[in-house]
């Protein structure tokens, strides 16, 4: 569906006055893991899509006509290099944005692959970065398919998204998820906002582009986030409780961080995160460090510590993001 408005989009171009943004997008991603007691080339896990060795494209294509801005087209991609456990190398096909974007008097339309309306990761973009959210971690999704509405308000703003709850792949077998979220403030105009959302379906277990078991899973659960820029320092707190997979669960994360040296091109960052599902549970905590070499080159890199796994992992990145 998101495919047919996009290529309507385009074939209108001519007859819109339009403006299109191009980013190229690669990273190197390097480190070690004690557990695994050898060099490692992600910074979560080898399932995961976040971080590995990718190159890719950030294409954005904004259209206008006479009464102001129409709709936005956005597009992101990479191709992972990933190491299997046989050692062979293949390229991992990963999309995070993909979707048409309208704007309506009422309501911001989205259709395609973007953030469900669940929590921190449903405004705050983390795709480039080695720290996780919740999201993350098996609490919701960080991109899903299928459709949204937002709208900005005096007070605040709302959004509510309904999708396939399958996260990077497209996969219909009866998964679905809807989730609504009301914010107090709006970071990008106010500094701060303060969040309260819920999402329920039933999901599939997925991480990154692989499936890690075709039965779904009942997700249940509400939440309070908070997120505030203060003079050079920024926090966020993503907190979430309900059930999921039948059982009792919560998840919470609290971040924060302090931007030095000029035009903020240093930044350290600490953070705790702590989940339970039922009897299990895990906490870890990460501490990192970023310096923008230049305003396309960025250097960063990340300690953690997982309790269940007993694992120190230490990783190293090298990201370069830059307009054509």
């Amino acid at each position: 569906m998101a495919g047919v408005l996009a290529l309507l989009l385009i074939k209108a171009a001519p007859v819109l006055a339009s403006g299109t943004l191009l980013y190229l997008e690669s990273q190197g991603v390097a480190g070690y893991s004690s557990a695994e007691n050898n060099a490692i080339f992600y910074s979560m896990h080898e399932e995961d899509s976040m971080q590995k060795p990718s190159a890719g494209f950030d294409y954005i294509q904004k259209f206008s006509g006479e009464s102001g801005d129409i709709a936005t087209l956005a597009v992101q991609i990479r191709a992972a290099f990933d190491r299997k456990r046989s050692n062979a190398i293949y390229i991992e096909p990963q999309l995070y944005n993909a979707y048409v974007k309208f704007k309506t008097p009422a309501f911001d339309i989205w259709i395609g692959h973007d953030r469900p309306a669940l929590g921190l990761s449903s405004y705050f973009d983390s795709h480039g970065l080695l720290l996780p959210t919740l999201a993350m971690v098996g609490f919701g999704f960080d991109r899903d398919w299928g459709g949204g509405l937002y709208r900005q308000f005096d007070f605040g703003d709302m959004s509510v998204s309904a999708t396939t709850g399958s996260g990077m792949p497209v996969y219909f077998k009866g998964s679905y998820f809807t989730s609504a979220r009301i914010g107090v403030g709006v970071l990008s105009r106010d500094n701060y906002t303060i969040g309260f959302s819920g999402g329920y379906g039933r999901l599939l277990d997925t991480k990154g582009i692989n499936i890690m078991s075709r039965d779904l899973y009942t997700f249940g659960m509400g939440g309070i986030d908070y997120a505030q820029l203060w003079n050079n320092f920024e926090f966020r707190i993503d907190a979430l409780a309900g059930k999921k997979e039948g059982e009792f669960a919560v998840a919470a994360m609290f971040r924060v961080g302090i931007n030095l040296l000029e035009e903020d091109r240093l930044k350290i960052e600490i953070q705790p995160v702590y989940w339970r599902t039922g009897h299990e549970n895990n906490y870890q905590a990460y501490g990192s460090v970023s310096y923008a070499i230049t305003e396309y080159l960025t250097v960063r890199s990340m300690y953690v510590y997982d309790y269940h796994a007993n694992d120190h992992k230490v990783v190293g990145q090298l990201y370069f993001y830059w307009r054509v």
